[in-house]
């Protein structure tokens, strides 16, 4: 993988660069459908591709391993092939899946064992097997084992939690170093920042990520209920230290607000399942604010869902029309949302990088804040 890094914002830390791997190009900042189960849910390859058009998607670990299972994956010849999908992919280390199935688990320092949310049946994650998972998978951008705490978390625990997630980085990169990869082309390796939301942990973590001079990193444990500010906080610590020339990708993060300030902070990367589940229970993001399309003042509206125009859905459907189709409970109405809201938050990192390049990004940025933070 090669990062470039290509300009910053003056008056910000917001920057627009450009990944390349095996798979192509991916244009800084960047948002990830999150394709969970080999699919972004309710959304057609030839939509995601076409109109949509994301450089980079999303995979589970935790999800895949369970079904189709990697060795369906690998007689496939990989995820990519798996799903038809010839673009960069990134699959996140099933880290956040552990965590949410605390009631279903027990961590120690080997690793975690759990019970599957489908069949109950009982099975282990370790970083060594994380990793041989993920070269199964097949993703351009993998990520290392860690634990993701809860919020509020207890300080030791945090502290005790952080420490366990670096030892389990190690064990990662040493077992990265004997397992080559399985298929034909180069896969990029993060490891990731944790520590809750408290600063000196924070700063612990991102040094300790820093110096193991990985090609990219990423920071995890936040969007997990902490308010807005608690994460701009901990984002602003961790892009201080982590370094300028390598990307930096924020995990499961979150509101088209959450990704323009984090943007302001230096970062690079963003994924979240938002667009989807929010579309498909009728809420929609406009360049104006949010819409819940099931309100009846949408009944004889014949404007289209965003003025702006991001996406194909607003030349062709206006805002009565997928009203109406929520309210007969078609599913076109629940995939239009989705494509509608996953073409607004690439149309919006994508207008956040032209502003970056233009050197304007930080009044604009606060002019859309304004704007989207209503609901219409």
């Amino acid at each position: 993988m090669d990062f470039e890094l290509l300009t910053t914002d003056p008056g910000s830390r917001a920057r627009a660069g450009k990944i390349t791997t095996d798979h192509g190009e991916i244009e800084t900042p960047i948002f990830m459908p999150v394709g969970t189960v080999a699919s972004v849910k309710g959304v057609h390859q030839r939509e995601l591709k076409e109109d949509i058009n994301p450089d980079v998607i999303l995979g589970n670990t935790y999800h895949l391993y369970l079904r189709p299972k990697t060795e369906i994956l690998k007689k496939a010849g990989g995820l990519h092939k798996f799903m038809n999908w010839d673009r960069n992919i990134l699959t996140d280390s099933g880290g956040y899946q552990v965590y949410s199935l605390s009631a279903r688990r027990k961590i120690k320092e080997e690793g975690v064992k759990f019970k599957s949310h489908i069949d109950g049946s009982y099975h282990t994650f370790t970083p060594e097997n994380v990793m041989e998972i993920q070269r199964a998978i097949g993703a351009d951008i993998i990520m290392a084992f860690d634990e993701c705490t809860p919020y509020p978390c207890d300080y030791n625990y945090a502290k005790r939690s952080m420490h366990m997630t670096h030892r389990w980085l190690d064990r990662c990169i040493n077992h990265l170093g004997k397992t080559p990869e399985i298929y034909d082309y180069k896969q990029t390796f993060f490891p990731i920042v944790q520590g809750s939301t408290y600063k000196d942990l924070r700063k612990q973590s991102a040094e300790y990520i820093a110096n193991a001079g990985a090609e990219g990193n990423a920071i995890g444990g936040l969007s997990v209920g902490e308010p807005a500010e608690e994460m701009y906080a901990m984002t602003d610590v961790v892009t201080e230290i982590l370094p300028e020339d390598k990307p930096r990708y924020l995990m499961g993060v979150g509101t088209p607000i959450n990704i323009l300030e984090n943007i302001a902070l230096g970062i690079d990367m963003f994924d979240c399942v938002m667009p989807t589940r929010n579309g498909r229970n009728g809420m929609l993001f406009t360049s104006h604010g949010t819409i819940n399309i099931k309100n009846k003042k949408w009944e004889d509206d014949f404007s289209p869902i965003d003025p702006e125009g991001v996406s194909f859905v607003d030349s062709e459907y206006s805002k009565a029309y997928v009203r109406h189709l929520f309210s007969v409970n078609e599913m076109l109405g629940r995939q239009i949302a989705s494509i509608h809201n996953l073409s607004f938050y690439l149309w919006l990192v994508r207008e956040a990088r032209k502003h970056i390049l233009a050197g304007d990004f930080t009044s604009w940025k606060d002019k859309m804040v304004k704007q989207m933070d209503k609901r219409l």
